[in-house]
């Protein structure tokens, strides 16, 4: 029995977003203690859109820019650029370095590039670029994170109350039971019963556990299963903080995220077919709108990259029976 497509990019960015300073502290502690909390952080996300448009196309949905104040009294604020990868890509660390220029560029502030890396291959550590010519030398270097790395410290993280330990774990399990729906459903039990053992708010618990539920999705029959089985962890441990109205809830938010991607890759693919073949692309995104599974509109826009017809890249969509 195997599970459908996962999808991490969005989780990520939800809880990213929720646990920003939870995320810095798990991964780059170092940073953390430089940067005063107390006046808060902004995203920009609006504004990293503007500066990295004319990308590269397939470039990952995790990308995050933050407008944060550093400790010491300093007035000035700077800026840190974040990227999730969880896909091997041959040029990340080039584009790392252009997105780094171009955001220098736009506001003259030192900016602080981070990556995670929540691929599976482990020898892909990716943090530099350079590029020299007749003494003419860029040597760009970024702090990374490899999430693989997390499974040699398991024992650390079920002991960590920080949310991205709960995060780390639950990639992890995703992966490894990619293929193993059985040994998924025990996995999203453990992880969800630790949520209550760690003691964490009502609220924690219900994010957490979206972001769980989200990536280690089950077959239909196990899922019930699965429902059972927290319904009576919560009666066992009288903390019924994921009832039914939680639930649709979460259901809800992931559909809708589900939605927001969509339209997000069908803006991408409709620029990349204008970039590379004009108005004559533009004939094909009627039937590629038409498309909902967010993979396989993915799936077009990587092959946007390599193709160099409109037919070869109806073939990724439209495969031949």
């Amino acid at each position: 029995m195997s599970e459908p497509q996962t999808e991490y990019d969005t989780p990520w960015k939800d809880a990213l977003e929720r646990y920003f300073e939870e995320f810095i502290a798990f991964f780059f502690p170092q940073a953390h203690g430089d940067i005063d909390w107390q006046r808060g952080y902004e995203f920009l996300d609006k504004e990293l859109q503007q500066v990295v448009r004319d990308a590269e196309l397939g470039r990952r949905l995790v990308d995050k820019l933050v407008k944060i104040y550093r400790a010491g009294g300093e007035e000035t604020w700077v800026l840190v650029h974040i990227e999730v990868q969880n896909q091997e890509e041959s040029n990340f660390a080039e584009r790392m370095y252009v997105y780094h220029y171009r955001i220098f560029d736009r506001y003259k502030r030192s900016i602080a590039s981070l990556a995670v890396l929540g691929d599976e291959r482990a020898g892909w550590r990716p943090d530099r670029f350079s590029d020299e010519l007749w003494g003419c030398e860029v040597n760009f270097r970024f702090p990374v994170v490899k999430l693989l790395d997390y499974q040699e410290s398991w024992q650390a993280l079920e002991l960590s109350r920080n949310p991205f330990a709960t995060v780390v774990m639950a990639h992890l399990k995703a992966q490894e039971t990619r293929n193993d729906a059985r040994g998924r459903f025990s996995s999203k039990l453990y992880l969800t019963r630790r949520l209550y053992e760690q003691g964490y708010e009502r609220e924690d618990v219900i994010n957490l556990f979206g972001f769980i539920d989200w990536i280690m999705n089950l077959p239909a029959q196990l899922e019930q299963d699965f429902w059972r089985e927290v319904s009576q962890l919560q009666e066992e441990r009288r903390m019924p903080y994921i009832t039914s109205v939680e639930r649709i809830g979460i259901e809800k938010g992931i559909e809708q995220s589900r939605q927001q991607m969509r339209e997000i890759l069908l803006e991408s693919i409709e620029l990349g077919l204008d970039l590379k073949f004009g108005r004559e692309g533009l004939i094909i995104l009627p039937e590629i709108s038409e498309i909902q599974e967010v993979e396989r509109l993915r799936a077009i826009l990587n092959g946007l990259k390599t193709v160099s017809t409109l037919s070869q890249l109806r073939q990724i969509y439209q495969p031949a029976t």
